[in-house]
């Protein structure tokens, strides 16, 4: 099998499998104030310690949370309270679900930042919410930019960067930021918001105080032990670019790569093979041993087109895109694989 899929769940780092077997074996409950569960406590903590350390916060400002989707919604309630939600058009759900007003995107799939800064001057104060690296094509906002337009009009800002942490610098110019523990390399259900000094949350899930009243619920100890051991080693991104960019370099004539023109995250290339559905692409390449995504993997069994390449204004080629996302652990020879397979593909599509 070749697994290129990490955006939607990225293989596991072994620092980050040691971190979450080690915690297995602790009994206690972090609340507890007998030795077990100071034991637990310590390892809670230190894994804050990792994630603020790596963001430039202090561990006080780190809310631990199941994962990606509850630290946008947690952030999204509650820091828009009396404000408007301007969200980017090719947000993930997790933000889209949320009442917005969409921000246009240009057509590399960047935000449209003279939009943006028109939606600013319209209305009251507004929280705008703009991920760091798209899931499905890997472009990259202009956070430096959002962030200035944000402060010039007295507007919150947050960043959804459960895909682009690790990957890429994230300047740290944001109110809140969205983390999630399984695309960084660790176990499932542990994630973390991040906020800016000054600011404080009320809890979407009430229970016994934890996170200091900001998140209920005992936490999941392994998850989160693996979360602060996640990180990439140095050097991953550009291997992986050299091998993303082997792989675009060898498609057959007519398939074009959404977002080429825009900064992109080294891992990802969302491939558009017009005329042929992205389902039909993704069953027989699964036949053939290579684990592709089409959309964000929240969407399975719902292979709609895709709202992402919409906004981007590439119309019935929406429904026509795979997305190729590199795991760490990439072979050297993935690009060979994965470009004969395709060709074996095209073959099979030939045929029918």
């Amino acid at each position: 099998m070749l697994y290129l899929d990490a955006n939607a769940s990225e293989v596991p780092r072994p620092a980050a499998l040691a971190a979450a077997r080690a915690a297995l074996e602790v009994i206690g409950n972090p609340s507890s104030i007998h030795a077990a569960g100071r034991a637990a406590r310590r390892l809670r903590e230190a894994a804050r310690e990792a994630i603020a350390a790596r963001f430039g916060v202090a561990p006080s400002e780190v809310v631990l949370t199941s994962g990606g989707t509850e630290a946008n919604a947690l952030a999204l309630h509650w820091l828009g309270r009396g404000r408007r939600l301007l969200a980017g058009a090719t947000e993930h759900a997790a933000v889209r679900s949320h009442p917005h007003l969409p921000i246009p995107v240009l057509p590399d799939g960047q935000l449209d930042l003279e939009a943006l800064a028109a939606m600013l001057r319209e209305g009251p104060p507004a929280l705008v919410a703009a991920m760091a690296a798209n899931n499905e094509t890997g472009v990259l906002h202009p956070l430096a930019e959002i962030a200035a337009l944000c402060r010039q009009h007295g507007a919150l800002l947050h960043v959804d960067a459960v895909q682009a942490a690790g990957r890429v610098e994230i300047p740290p110019l944001w109110d809140s930021l969205a983390i999630s523990g399984h695309k960084l390399g660790g176990p499932l259900g542990a994630g973390a918001l991040l906020l800016r000094p000054g600011l404080d949350l009320a809890p979407l899930i009430a229970g016994g105080g934890q996170e200091r009243g900001r998140r209920g619920g005992t936490e999941p100890l392994p998850a989160i032990a693996g979360l602060g051991a996640a990180w990439p080693e140095p050097g991953e991104a550009r291997r992986l670019a050299a091998l993303r960019d082997a792989i675009e370099a060898g498609l057959p004539e007519g398939v074009r790569v959404a977002g080429a023109g825009a900064p992109r995250l080294a891992n990802t290339s969302c491939l558009i093979l017009p005329g042929v559905s992205a389902e039909r692409q993704l069953l027989i390449l699964d036949q053939l041993g290579v684990c592709v995504s089409a959309g964000a993997a929240c969407s399975s069994g719902k292979l709609a087109r895709s709202h992402v390449l919409e906004a981007m204004g590439l119309g019935e080629e929406a429904g026509c895109a795979i997305r190729i996302s590199l795991p760490w652990n990439a072979p050297a020879d993935t690009a060979e694989r994965f470009l004969a397979a395709y060709a074996l593909m095209l073959q099979r599509l030939r045929r029918r």
